[in-house]
């Protein structure tokens, strides 16, 4: 801030962060017009820039409101000031038209749940938007998914097609009318429609009230939203549930659901204050809730969790089906994904005709075109925070602000993993993760990788000099990276990753140690990682310890059969000679005696210190989830049998020393936990009390060897990273565990554990490497 005396002053400030599209421009002119300064407020690529001139006391006290009284929405990171000329005769403060500049550094406003407003007059007959599914204003809307380029103007986003009427283009010029540049503005007479297609019939009247009778008599919609297309039935309907599971190929992973409101998501689950502002919050989030015991959802939405994902109605078009719907007494729908398993989710219209043709029975389309994909984000609620598990709508792409010294350096495009992947983009100190794009396994998902990989690009204006990639080699995102030229190139270890996208986002400078737990991660040995600790920082890394490796037999095929990990955890911890084994029920109808041959021949058996297939192994010993049908099902649904409570309170299900185990690294012994889980079987102990008394031997484990990494290395910051500690007994329980002793615990609190923040740590490494360099 400059000081002054009292004589007029005008000053230039360049205001960063979350200001486009939050209602900014408006707040700077009405704040300005209160204060009697003169001056103008513009979009730029760089941000927005204040020119304002008055009294110097004057001028500070604007400064100061501008940081105080910011629109809800708007995130200010930075304000640069500076002194200019005063400017002879300066007319009355103005709203002035926007500049593109190159040099973009604006930050993307992402998508908005609708305000109360704008709720008010779409549910008032005598309003002139009443029932109007695209109605919005400076403080809601769409804003990411139909953004074309920075500034974040109309001409360069999808409303470009509509002309205002004389009524909505009057709200849009009025700076004292909440809907000043309110860049999607539009009526019923100049707007985006909707109607109604099916088989049978097609409608362009009353739409919303047929598509509330379709769903009440049970039949599929494929529902055209914010980010992309939604699959819609009755929540309460057995039948139709499991008609939509057949149709989508999603024989048993939960689905989640939208409610009207608060008070019908107290109806279904129990909401706790922070789960409530989760649920209500601008960005709309999924949120897992523990259900109730008695509950109008089928089983078939979430059987064998404790949890459902709950949503409420983020646009005006999903407030007015609610609406129609609680009239016909339907309060919960399920709104899943509009795609196929393992594809992405449908943008335009005429994919959804084509891709959803034999799944949905009919489908609500509008015109207003989507240009960016975005995916519901999912997030639960701890008592240490919240804890993502798909980064994406609402969030995506707000960036990762990173702090010295990796806030200097090239720009780096991270393509991250194969799995839950996002791509991030690394621009001065500002890490741009993208929404959700998923698993890169089929040409559908990959066409989305690219498309995201241009849009950042593009939208941010930024070429990156650097791109960070996973060190397997068969990783689709690798081989895009490794064909890119003009670019150095920077291969990462997988949980190398993990740990620095942690440390990245909460600043930790110093060497953490980290507890890296997930399924699959290429180590730097070939071989397959997943149950580590490192000790290192974002530039590199030791590998301190690891669970035990086994043979993963016919590879991924043990993945969806968790029976064969099981039977090759047997051979480790019990001999290969079936005959010294316990009598388990899981061993009576498999085809063991042809598995042994694979495991002692080596044959497609690589071997694995994942701690995820050692879910897999002691789940499928229970006798329960010998094959599954989506990724970690069998460990999320043994989590689901047992409380925290019940964890601390369990018999472990063996006893480690690790003082007498050798060093260079420790080799952490799994042996006792399989051997236990046995005997537990065989002893008629419940897959509820074998679940509780697994989780408390593994934090036993895992606070034992942080202790002894504690010991020989003086670190006390500890990161909790990998899919694994999306097991919220697992992450509630090592936080409690690592405070009584002192330590500190890290996870991050912006991206998932999973996959979805890889990006951010390939990221964080290969500029932390850049930084090292003569």
């Amino acid at each position: 801030m400059t000081p002054g005396g009292a004589g007029p002053m005008r000053r230039r400030l360049l205001v960063g962060g979350i200001v486009q599209g939050v209602g900014f421009r408006p707040f700077v002119f009405n704040l300005a017009e209160s204060l009697e300064l003169k001056g103008l407020v513009t979009n730029t690529s760089e941000g927005v820039i204040i020119e304002i001139q008055g009294p110097a006391p004057t001028l500070d006290l604007f400064e100061a409101r501008l940081q105080e009284q910011a629109p809800p929405l708007a995130d200010i990171r930075s304000v640069e000031t500076a002194e200019m000329p005063l400017v002879e005769g300066a007319g009355p403060f103005i709203i002035a038209p926007s500049e593109n500049r190159p040099g973009t550094r604006t930050l993307i406003p992402p998508d908005v749940t609708t305000c109360n407003d704008c709720r008010r007059e779409i549910l008032d007959p005598n309003n002139r938007r009443h029932g109007y599914p695209f109605t919005n204003c400076t403080s809601c809307g769409p804003r990411w998914t139909i953004i074309g380029r920075i500034p974040y103007d109309r001409p360069f986003t999808s409303m470009a097609a509509f002309t205002m009427c004389p009524a909505c283009q009057a709200e849009y010029d009025n700076p004292r009318d909440r809907r000043f540049h309110a860049q999607p503005n539009a009526c019923p007479v100049c707007g985006p429609r909707v109607w109604w297609e099916s088989p049978d019939d097609h409608l362009d009247e009353d739409v919303l009230p047929l598509v509330a009778r379709q769903l009440a008599a049970g039949k599929i919609a494929a529902i055209k939203g914010l980010g992309g297309f939604h699959l819609a039935v009755r929540a309460d309907s057995e039948e139709a549930v499991a008609r939509l599971r057949q149709r989508k190929n999603r024989e048993a992973k939960p689905l989640a659901i939208m409610v009207a409101d608060l008070g019908q998501a107290e109806v279904v689950a129990h909401v706790s204050k922070e789960e409530a502002e989760l649920l209500e919050a601008p960005a709309s989030p999924i949120v897992l809730l523990e259900k109730r015991a008695e509950t109008i959802l089928t089983p078939g939405v979430c059987q064998g969790h404790r949890r459902v994902g709950v949503m409420l109605p983020y646009t005006p078009l999903h407030i007015l089906l609610m609406d129609a719907l609680a009239k016909l007494g339907v309060n919960a729908l399920v709104m899943t994904s509009g795609n196929a398993s393992d594809e992405p989710i449908c943008l335009s219209n005429d994919e959804a005709r084509t891709r959803l043709a034999h799944i949905a029975d009919g489908w609500l389309l509008h015109d207003r075109d989507i240009l960016r994909r975005a995916d519901d984000s999912v997030v639960q609620w701890l008592p240490c925070g919240p804890l993502f598990f798909r980064r994406s709508r609402g969030f995506a792409p707000v960036p990762v602000p990173l702090s010295k010294p990796l806030d200097q350096g090239p720009a780096v495009l991270a393509v991250g993993p194969e799995l839950k992947n996002t791509i991030c983009l690394l621009k001065e100190d500002q890490a741009f993760l993208s929404p959700h794009i998923g698993d890169l396994q089929n040409l559908e998902a990959h066409g989305f990788f690219r498309e995201t990989v241009d849009t950042l690009q593009a939208v941010l204006e930024c070429r990156p000099e650097v791109v960070a990639h996973d060190v397997h080699p068969g990783y689709s995102s690798t081989v895009f990276a490794r064909k890119l030229s003009g670019v150095q190139r920077v291969e990462v270890q997988h949980h190398h990753a993990h740990l620095a996208a942690v440390m990245a986002e909460m600043h930790l400078d110093e060497p953490a140690i980290g507890l890296i737990l997930d399924g699959t991660g290429y180590g730097t040995d070939g071989t397959i990682w997943g149950g580590e600790v490192l000790v290192g920082d974002c530039a590199g890394f030791t590998r301190f310890a690891h669970l035990d490796p086994v043979p993963l037999p016919g590879g991924d095929a043990a993945i969806k059969a968790p029976w064969r990990t099981a039977v090759s955890y047997l051979r480790h911890a019990l001999g290969n000679d079936q005959a010294d084994w316990p009598p388990l029920p899981l061993l009576t109808d498999k085809p063991v005696a042809p598995l042994l041959e694979i495991l002692d021949k080596g044959l497609n058996s690589p071997l694995t210190s994942s701690c995820g297939r050692l879910f897999d192994a002691v789940a499928a010993m229970t006798g329960h989830w010998p094959e599954v049908h989506y990724e970690a099902q069998a460990a999320i649904e043994l989590m689901a049998l047992t409380t925290l409570e019940e964890v601390e309170e369990a018999e472990p299900l063996a006893i480690f020393h690790l003082d007498e185990l050798p060093h260079g690294p420790l080799v952490l012994p799994v042996d006792g936990i399989i051997r236990g889980t046995a005997h537990a079987v065989l002893d008629g102990e419940s897959p509820a009390a074998i679940s509780a008394r697994f989780h408390r031997t593994l934090l036993d484990l895992l606070m034992q060897v942080t202790l002894v990494a504690h010991r020989d290395t003086g670190c006390e910051d500890v990161v909790l990273a990998g899919g694994v500690f999306q097991n919220e007994l697992l992450v509630q329980g090592m936080w409690l565990a690592l405070r009584d002793f002192d330590l500190r615990p890290w996870r991050s609190l912006q991206c998932p554990p999973n996959d979805g923040a890889v990006a951010l740590g390939q990221a964080a490494v290969a500029r932390a490497r850049w930084l090292q360099k003569p």
